[in-house]
C-alpha cells in the first residue's frame, strides 16, 4: 500500500459529508468517490466539451434487460447546493461521471483498501470532522471545500499514511 494521498482524503470526507446528510453508506460511498474524480479531473483541467458522454454500465455486469431500466433513472441529484449525475440500481443511489458508475465496490478498491483494517478508524474520524460543522457547511460546496478539506487534506493525508503504515 502506498501513502495515503489528497484522492483518499477527498473521497472518505465527501462520503462522510454525504452519509451525515442522509445518503445510505453505499450512495454516501458513491457520492464521495464521485466527488474525488470531479475535483482530481479540475485539477488536471477538463477535457475540451462536447456531447455529453455516453452512460456506461458493462463494467456493472447486470442482465442487459436492468440496464435499459437504469439507463432510465439517470436524472440529476442535488446534495445541498452540489449536482451531481446518479443513476438507480435495485433501488440504491449511485452517482456517475465520465459516463461510469461509481459503486460502493469501486470505493472499496479506489480508496478504503488503500487503508487496510485501519478504514473504520479513518471513517469515524472523518465523520467526527464533519460533525464538528453546521449542517450549511456541509451543505455548501464551496464551504465544505474551504472549510473542512482544504485546510486538513495534507495534514490528514501525512496522519493516514502513518497509521496504515503502523
Amino acid at each position: 500500500m502506498g501513502p495515503i494521498g489528497r484522492f483518499q482524503v477527498m473521497a472518505v470526507l465527501q462520503a462522510a459529508r454525504a452519509y451525515l446528510l442522509g445518503l445510505p453508506i453505499e450512495s454516501a460511498k458513491s457520492f464521495g468517490l464521485n466527488r474525488a474524480i470531479f475535483y482530481a479531473a479540475a485539477k488536471r483541467g477538463f477535457k475540451k466539451k462536447g456531447p455529453p458522454p455516453e452512460l456506461r454500465l458493462e463494467k456493472l455486469r447486470i442482465p442487459r434487460e436492468k440496464l435499459d431500466q437504469i439507463k432510465r433513472t439517470f436524472q440529476i441529484f442535488q446534495l445541498g447546493d452540489e449536482m451531481s449525475y446518479m443513476v438507480e440500481i435495485e433501488g440504491r443511489k449511485y452517482f456517475v461521471i465520465g459516463g461510469e458508475v461509481q459503486t460502493e465496490a469501486d470505493f472499496k478498491r479506489q480508496v478504503e483498501r488503500r487503508f487496510g483494517d485501519k478504514f473504520d478508524l479513518v471513517w469515524q474520524e472523518a465523520l467526527n470532522i464533519c460533525k464538528q460543522y453546521d449542517k450549511g457547511v456541509l451543505l455548501s460546496q464551496r464551504y465544505f471545500y474551504e472549510t473542512i478539506y482544504k485546510p486538513r487534506r495534507d495534514e490528514l493525508a501525512k496522519k493516514w499514511s502513518a497509521l496504515v503504515t503502523s
